[in-house]
């Protein structure tokens, strides 16, 4: 159906600020977008097809801007480590299985489809240094219909050596393969340039990755400021930078549509430039606590203007659920404000649904909200398994949900007007 209506209980954000619930009302859909909402359908599209949910509750798609696709195989493992022994412990052996494709196929195939039946529709993905399980990888999403970007991981230094590349010009090639059998492979998954992080990849490396940014147009995704032993060793490692962000930006990989993930530990000069050159920032809660990593100052960014988004970071974060992720960041944002930072503030509930919704979808343009001219990513909410004896209100339904609800609660699921489940 290129147009349609949809019709339940409306949830979406206007603004950080502004959560909208419209109760018994309309979204109409045309070429995939968003075209208007309202109350009381008009008669122009009174003879549209419309897909009736009842009482059910029906949000933006949701966006999970960083988690790595390798790692969900050993979510929940290593919790009571820090990241760089977790890193050695559990990562690197496990992300050195995608060479053989076998594995590869079984254990994305279990990503994919968790991914499918949870409330992410778009996300921004690592997978390894090999290339055939990072294509197969992107051929799993696009067959979903989830629209992505996966990165083909760089790494060449500072791993070991069943996981690095042999060379900067091996690297080099792989990468430039990979991209001419990728760029338009697929309708709904794109390629990124990946370095890993600065301590794993050569000055030489990141100043080649720049370049090829800079050529083809490509966006990047990183790690930075994660944690208090990462950023020392990045000091070490690159001691003509006097920050963290500059052994980016030297390489030509500072720039409007790079991801960061994490940011946990960026002072002001950073945060500065993020909000200069058009860097995201990707709010990883969980894994930030599991990784005894710390607490992200997410209000200031958002204060100041930063663009932010969520994300689970699998397997630093032990699932994939977008609704956790957005309690998490809650959680996380009032320890950090009692017992660290009374000038942050805590996240409010419409600002964490904004970061899942409005705040990661806008590294993929109009994405995440029903306002006008969006694209319709949407996801249909049943929670009448999560009985209350109130009658409860719209706006109160959905912050239960994101505590209690599951993926058993899906009912349905939308990326740019189509249907891909229910």
């Amino acid at each position: 159906m290129k147009t349609f209506v949809v019709k339940g209980n409306l949830c979406f954000s206007r603004s950080m600020d502004e959560l909208v619930c419209m109760e018994h009302s309309y979204i109409v859909v045309e070429d995939g977008r968003a075209a208007g909402i309202f109350r009381t359908l008009p008669e122009r599209y009174a003879q549209l097809p419309v897909l009736d949910y009842g009482e059910q509750l029906i949000l933006p798609g949701m966006t999970d801007l960083h988690v790595h696709a390798p790692q969900f195989a050993f979510r929940g493992l290593g919790m009571d480590m820090e990241l760089l022994e977790w890193l050695n412990t559990y990562t690197f052996p496990e992300e050195s299985k995608y060479k053989e494709l076998e594995y590869a196929d079984r254990a994305y195939s279990s990503f994919v489809e968790h991914l499918l039946h949870s409330t992410t529709t778009r996300a921004a993905i690592f997978a390894t240094i090999h290339v055939p399980a990072t294509k197969l990888l992107m051929q799993k999403l696009d067959e979903a219909g989830l629209s992505c970007y996966v990165g083909k991981v760089n790494m060449n230094r500072n791993s070991p050596v069943y996981l690095r590349e042999i060379s900067t010009n091996q690297a080099l090639r792989d990468t430039e393969s990979w991209l001419c059998e990728t760029k338009e492979a697929y309708r709904n998954v794109k390629p990124i340039l990946t370095p890993r992080f600065t301590p794993s990849c050569t000055d030489e490396l990141m100043s080649w990755l720049g370049k090829l940014a800079a050529e083809r147009g490509l966006y990047v995704q990183s790690h930075l400021s994660e944690n208090k032993g990462e950023i020392a060793w990045v000091k070490e490692l690159c001691p003509d930078c006097a920050q963290y962000w500059e052994s980016y930006d030297r390489a030509g990989l500072w720039k409007d549509h790079t991801v960061m993930a994490h940011c946990v530990h960026s002072n002001e000069d950073e945060q500065a430039l993020m909000k200069k050159n058009g860097v995201f920032i990707a709010h990883s809660p969980e894994s930030n606590m599991n990784l005894a990593s710390g607490v992200a100052p997410i209000n200031k960014f958002l204060d100041n203007g930063l663009r932010v988004g969520l994300a689970t970071d699998v397997a630093g974060g032990s699932h994939e659920s977008m609704l956790r992720a957005m309690t998490h960041a809650i959680q996380a944002s009032k320890l950090r404000w009692r017992l660290y930072d009374q000038d942050v503030k805590p996240l409010s509930f419409e600002r964490a649904f904004y970061l899942a919704t409005m705040g990661g979808g806008a590294f993929f343009g109009n994405v995440g909200s029903f306002l006008e001219g969006y694209e319709f990513d949407a996801v249909v909410l049943d929670d009448a398994s999560l009985d209350h004896p109130q009658e409860l209100s719209a706006r109160a339904r959905l912050e239960r949900a994101a505590y209690l609800a599951d993926d058993r609660n899906l009912t349905a699921k939308f990326v740019a007007g189509q249907k891909i489940l229910g």
